[in-house]
């Protein structure tokens, strides 16, 4: 529903993230902030990475593994797709794999 959208950088702009296009994602306020935190993940090929540490940490969460290994719904031109060096970077940087 759209109260509950926002715009997620993917890059932080305090990481050196630009406001651009490529460097976003809409995201669920949820999902906002597990991908802020790190129990979340977009994969360059734009795919749902839940992490394990939801479930070892906070013993809860079982709810978002039905999200992991989903794709994304991407948007209608390809110019605005999120930067594959963007999530790339987060997978590597912000990910609690």
């Amino acid at each position: 529903a759209l109260p509950v959208l926002e715009a997620a950088h993917i890059k932080s702009y305090t990481d050196g993230g630009p406001h651009a296009v490529k460097n976003g994602l809409l995201l669920r306020s949820d999902m906002h902030r597990l991908f802020d935190k790190g129990y979340m993940t977009i994969t360059p090929q734009h795919h749902i990475e839940v992490s394990r540490r939801i479930r070892e940490e906070f013993h809860n969460g079982e709810y978002y593994f039905t999200f992991h290994g989903k794709g994304v719904d991407l948007p209608s031109k390809r110019i605005d797709y999120p930067s594959q060096e963007f999530l790339a970077w987060h997978n590597e940087n912000r990910f609690n794999g």
